[in-house]
This record gives structure tokens, sequence and C-alpha cells, in this order.
């Protein structure tokens, strides 16, 4: 089992970027991304606990449940069902609010089950894959997030550059 971390801090309020991440039709946003679905919505929120999310990605399709739900600081997830098959542990979300934004740390526990080579396979092909993945995620977070420029400094909100 491998442990893939991805962070990022996004210059918006922490309840803007909890809501944009654990809404993951979102993530569609990036060309990794083909497709999320909400298949059965969560007990106290749509994507809250026992919510199942479908994703197709470019390298596989994941069924996942989400376990725990805190907004707007974390929440949990694992995936039950995934082509190609891997073992998972966990993922996690966390946010924090920093002065620049939010900080988002996400990490996963995975471990491909390929009969042959499934260390080499996770290590060296899903790590960086899910990695670059995650990245863009966030990437697209921060962009749908941005506020936007004005040529006037006086007129931007405190706290956010050009």
């Amino acid at each position: 089992m491998e442990t893939i971390t991805v962070e990022r801090i996004i210059p918006a309020p922490i309840e803007q970027v909890f809501a944009w991440c654990a809404t993951t039709t979102n993530y569609e946003r990036t060309r990794w991304v083909l497709r999320c679905t909400l298949a059965r919505p969560g007990q106290d929120a749509p994507y809250g606990v026992g919510a199942i999310r479908m994703h197709t990605w470019l390298i596989g399709r994941f069924e996942e449940r989400v376990t725990r739900y805190d907004p707007p600081r974390s929440f949990d997830y694992v995936v039950d069902r995934s082509f190609p098959p891997a073992r998972h542990e966990i993922g996690t979300m966390t946010f924090t609010p920093v002065p620049t934004g939010t900080k988002v740390v996400w990490s996963t526990t995975v471990e491909m089950t390929i009969p042959v080579a499934a260390r080499f396979a996770t290590h060296w092909l899903s790590r960086p894959v899910i990695t670059h993945v995650f990245g863009r995620i966030l990437h697209a977070c921060a962009k749908d997030l941005a506020v936007p420029a004005t040529s006037d400094p006086s007129q931007r909100p405190a706290g956010h550059g050009v």
C-alpha cells in the first residue's frame, strides 16, 4: 500500500473550497476526469456520509463511498470498486484556513491488485498519475474560485493579488 498526498493553497475562503471539492462533478473541469455522478446522496448532505460517487477518469472507473463528512474541515471516502482493480484503505481531504486562503491536503492510500508486479504498478504508474490528476483537480478549483482581477488595485478585495 502506498499513501499519495497532494497539497495546495487555494486563494479562497474555506467554505467555498470545501463545497467545490466535495461536489465531485467539479472534477470534470480537468481533461483527466471524464465523468462524475452522484449515484446516491448522503445522509445529511448530497455528498455527505453514505453518498456514492461514480468517477470515470482516463485511467479507470471508481465507485466511492463517503465515510466521514465534517464541513468545512474534512471528508473521508473509500473506493469500494475500481477498474483497474485496486485495494483502497482511505481517501481524505482536509481544509485549513491560512492567511492566503485555504490549505487543502488530499491523501489516499492505495495499491494496485493486478496479479503481476502490483508494487511496481502502484509506485511507478499509479502514484504519478494520481498525483497529477489530484493536482489538476485542485488547480481547477483555484481557477474556478479565483477572484477576477481588476486594473485598479484599490478595487480588489483585501488579500487578493493579480
